[in-house]
């Protein structure tokens, strides 16, 4: 008997997990969960469906994880939950796999700090070393890039896609796709500065936030047409490849950015 699965678990006999892996008290784990190396599982937390979860995790009690997509066209097909390594798991996270309309996974990356009641809805995909406070809640197909921070009770529409180094404020309702770099406040999220003390954070220079700032302006401070505003972003990053990939993200924006 493994000690490090507390008797009063039910594991189905086809859910692989390492030898490693800890299991607490009343947890429920179904045929298709893979876990990994290290990782913790804490009481009374819910593993369904097609679920890979990655080493070193910490889950703790309550989580629901792999349940099925919130989505009336979910016809039981096997979609995915697929989660990294080295994530942090808060209680009463609920995290439910993809669709065949959508990608077909949940995908949570590496190094992810995910508060106290956080919801991924399906074909979600989070990147690494984000923070996600209490009760974020991502509607389905949202995409959040690496080193993200949400503020609490961030509500984020369906099919909006969130950069990298972005952050949104307490309460904040994303509506439309918010670029990297860059803040987001208000019930219906407005443009609200650089997040320049988390780029500081994460080795950015002095010079490389004054740029992303000067960016900033091209787009919300000089009254140009949004086209304008691009195409002088594109040129600037030619010389300042801390621009690239917000170039980038502005020429891909399906929903169109904040503004």
């Amino acid at each position: 008997m493994n000690h490090l699965i507390h008797p009063t678990a039910i594991i189905d006999p086809k859910a692989e997990l390492d030898s490693s892996v800890k299991v607490g008290p009343y947890s429920v784990i179904g045929a298709n969960v893979q876990i990994g190396a290290n990782t913790e599982i804490g009481a009374h937390v819910v593993i369904d469906g097609y679920t890979t979860i990655g080493e070193e995790n910490k889950i703790f009690q309550f989580a629901s994880l792999g349940a099925q997509p919130q989505d009336k066209k979910y016809r039981d097909e096997p979609t995915k939950l697929i989660i990294g390594n080295r994530n942090t798991i808060r209680e009463f996270t609920t995290f439910n796999t993809g669709t065949v309309t959508g990608i077909g996974e949940t995908r949570l990356g590496d190094d992810n700090w995910m508060m106290a009641y956080v919801h991924l809805a399906h074909d979600c995909v989070v990147g690494n070393h984000t923070i996600f406070a209490n009760n974020t809640s991502l509607a389905g197909h949202v995409e959040i890039g690496d080193y993200v921070v949400m503020g609490g009770y961030t509500l984020v529409f369906q099919f909006c896609r969130i950069g990298d180094y972005a952050m949104t404020a307490f309460a904040a309702g994303v509506h439309k796709d918010v670029p990297p770099y860059f803040m987001a406040s208000g019930y219906r999220a407005e443009p609200a500065g650089l997040n320049s003390e988390g780029m500081r954070r994460n080795g950015f220079t002095a010079e490389q936030i004054a740029t992303v700032k000067n960016a900033y302006k091209e787009i919300y401070m000089r009254d140009l047409p949004l086209e304008e505003a691009k195409n002088n972003i594109a040129k600037m990053a030619q010389e300042h490849p801390e621009l690239l990939r917000l170039s980038k993200f502005l020429e891909t924006s399906q929903r169109g950015i904040m503004r």
